[in-house]
């Protein structure tokens, strides 16, 4: 079973007429041969003076001030592309903000600032918040993660990296049964430590099978649970290159007959969570969250062979 033309052709539609800049340009990066540029152009829009990013770039969160987590939600957006311009202002900028110690408390990044209070959000972005995403992995592993791969070897910025990232190695691997969230960020901090070809400066083969035994382990083998906030097989497995693959090879088939059945009305896929309060906002970020899942879903239906185009 695929994703037939006329269904991709109603996704296609949907986000020409409802996804934000940012996310329309990176649609049309993946599946429509657009350029690099629109995308960066469309993420600089969210990144304020002090280098560091706001205003709902996570739409979840409707700060427009600074946080750690706007920032590595840049990081994604860059590492998505594939982006490797170290002097690139918006590069530039993320280290300005990592560097001037900003939102941090000893040798992590805050996950969640008081300032968020003072706006819209889920309720997982809240001070008082206990959330399972609540962790010094998050953002702290792909925020440094990012030095590593784009700050100058010479430089302070660069050695508080590695001393950070080396003191996450070491704290993971003495206890990996992290929840998804933050596993998924020591997960990108590898592959930015393999992007920078540091990989000898860390234990990084017992890394990559720790991370792939706890990320095997929480993975939902019932697909009856997936309808709710729940780990799939996706959340690590992205493409049949990916770590874990291949002993999970036909539980990720069955995520992807799942997505091509669970299509909503629109031809698109519904959130399986809300924030429970700023129904007006959130009805905004609920469309803006949609177009992110949309490209994900056919991004993975695409690396297995799934898209009929």
């Amino acid at each position: 079973m695929k994703l037939l033309l006329e269904d991709y052709e109603v996704i296609r539609r949907w986000i020409h007429r409802n996804a934000r800049p940012l996310d329309l340009a990176r649609w049309k990066f993946h599946f429509e041969n657009g350029g690099t540029p629109p995308v960066l152009e469309a993420l600089s829009a969210y990144q304020n003076e002090d280098g560091g990013f706001g205003h709902a770039l996570e739409a979840d969160a409707w700060n427009p001030n600074s946080t750690p987590i706007m920032a590595a939600t840049a990081v994604e957006r860059l590492l998505e592309l594939e982006f490797g311009d170290a002097e690139h202002p918006i590069v530039q900028g993320i280290l300005k903000y990592l560097d001037s110690g900003a939102d941090m408390e000893g040798q992590t990044w805050s996950n969640v600032v008081a300032s968020n209070n003072d706006y819209p959000h889920a309720p997982w972005w809240h001070t008082s918040s206990d959330s399972t995403a609540r962790s010094f992995y998050n953002p702290t592993a792909i925020l440094a993660g990012f030095i590593l791969k784009f700050a100058a070897r010479d430089c302070a910025l660069f050695e508080r990296g590695m001393e950070i990232s080396q003191g996450l190695a070491d704290l993971f691997l003495k206890d990996p049964e992290l929840e998804m969230h933050p596993l998924k960020c020591v997960a990108t901090l590898l592959e930015c430590i393999a992007w920078g070809d540091l990989q000898e400066q860390f234990p990084y083969a017992s890394l990559q099978e720790a991370v792939q035994a706890q990320s095997a382990r929480l993975i939902i083998r019932d697909a009856a649970e997936w309808s709710g906030y729940s780990c799939r097989p996706s959340a690590f497995i992205k493409s049949p290159q990916s770590p874990g693959y291949a002993d999970l090879a036909g539980l990720v088939q069955q995520e992807l007959d799942y997505l091509l059945d669970t299509r909503n009305p629109e031809g698109i896929w519904n959130l399986n969570w809300s924030w429970a309060g700023y129904e007006r906002e959130f009805a905004v970020s609920e469309n803006w969250w949609k177009a992110h899942i949309a490209i994900e879903n056919v991004l993975l239906l695409q690396a297995f062979g799934r898209l009929a185009v």
